[in-house]
């Protein structure tokens, strides 16, 4: 059997190496996230399926994300299913390159190079727009839209597209849709005691990004914010420099800190969202029906998000369970608590509302927004 195992690796990289080396690695990609790499025969195939695709198609599109393909079993962001609906719904003109795994850059990195055209697509976090169009910020306010409903609600309203579109597309970008991932949680580090309550936070240092609501949000509830750069936090975690960290339960476990985690709680406080930016010029320069097509492709693999979440949710979870780790979901009293204690509704929030949205009649039919059942159904942890 280990011998069999291990003539199956040497296949895999074998076959692997020689796409790469020859063009193919979208192909190579894709025959990896099958599964099929040990196979030459199904290799081949890839290969000249994606070769004969790149042919026929009239225009090459590069979409990068921060993720590796497989990522999608607990980080939903199916960029492989963006890629086959873009290429479905155009007919075909449009052949999509994929560059995942950070191979061009993650967050701040992919969104600059999108608006300066070096490519045509990328997957990022929504406040990765913020720099671009500030409002876009307004997502981070604790309870605006901190649950999967409130958020999908938000994103696809025409108040959205009305007051935020306008400023992204200003910058030279245009949001082709918005990814559910799940709600950010209060993860705390081994050794650490659950938080149910915002007093369970007193003096726990938690560690936060760069954010300035989210310093304010941690600060409001009784923690001790700790800014750390993400790439430093596993570290900090282990070593006590941080008890505690906020990203989603998919979030937790892709980027590796299910040995380390004690307790997670479920507050629904803020979103862990990301989005997928065209480069606007380049999408302008497309024919119609092939606008149209990505357009659609984009309506597609939103829905498709939606229906993955609670799926993701649920593998993270497990994988999380596995090493120990202790979920707790709240009442809609305890949740009241936290909202009563750090929501957008208190006075601190006004100033970054009025900055943010330009007005309190902006924020308003944001709001508004928000909390309207719109077309879309998804499901809350």
């Amino acid at each position: 059997m280990f011998k069999e195992n291990k003539e199956l690796k040497a296949a895999e990289r074998r076959n692997f190496l020689k796409l790469a080396g020859t063009g193919g690695f979208t192909a190579a990609m894709i025959a990896g996230a099958g599964g099929f790499l040990w196979s030459d025969e199904a290799v081949a195939q890839t290969r000249s399926e994606e070769r004969e695709r790149e042919k026929a198609a009239d225009h090459v599109m590069t979409v990068a994300t921060a993720y590796i393909l497989g990522a999608s079993r607990s980080y939903p962001i199916l960029q492989l299913d963006l890629k086959e609906n873009i290429q479905n719904a155009t007919n075909g003109k449009v052949y999509v390159k994929l560059a995942p795994g950070g191979q061009l850059g993650a967050g701040g990195a992919l969104a600059q190079k999108v608006q300066g055209g070096t490519i045509q697509a990328a997957q990022h976090s929504l406040s990765n727009f913020a720099p671009f169009a500030s409002v876009v910020d307004l997502i981070n306010l604790p309870y605006f839209c901190g649950s999967n409903q409130r958020f999908t609600n938000l994103v696809t309203s025409q108040a959205w597209k009305n007051e935020v579109h306008p400023k992204i597309e200003a910058s030279g970008f245009k949001a082709l849709f918005y990814i559910v991932i799940d709600p950010r949680v209060v993860a705390v580090r081994k050794g650490g005691d659950a938080v149910l309550s915002p007093g369970d936070l007193s003096g726990v240092k938690f560690r936060v990004p760069g954010s300035k609501m989210l310093q304010q949000y941690y600060r409001m509830v009784g923690a001790n914010p700790t800014p750390v750069a993400w790439g430093e936090t596993p570290s900090a975690i282990k070593q006590g420099l941080a008890d505690a960290l906020d990203p989603s339960v998919g979030a937790l476990y892709v980027f590796g800190f299910k040995d380390i985690l004690s307790h997670v709680t479920f507050t629904q406080a803020v979103p862990d969202s990301q989005v997928y930016s065209l480069n606007l010029e380049w999408f302008n320069s497309m024919p119609s029906d092939v606008q149209e097509g990505i357009e659609f492709a984009g309506e597609i693999t939103a829905q498709q998000n939606l229906a993955k979440v609670p799926a993701a949710r649920a593998y993270a979870k497990a994988e999380l369970v596995k090493s120990g780790v202790q979920f707790h979901s709240l009442s809609d009293d305890q949740l009241a608590e936290w909202q009563a204690t750090g929501g957008y509704q208190r006075s601190e929030w006004d100033d970054f509302k009025l900055e943010l949205a330009g007005s309190m009649d902006t924020f308003s039919r944001l709001e508004e927004a928000a909390g309207t059942m719109g077309r879309y159904y998804v499901h809350d942890a």
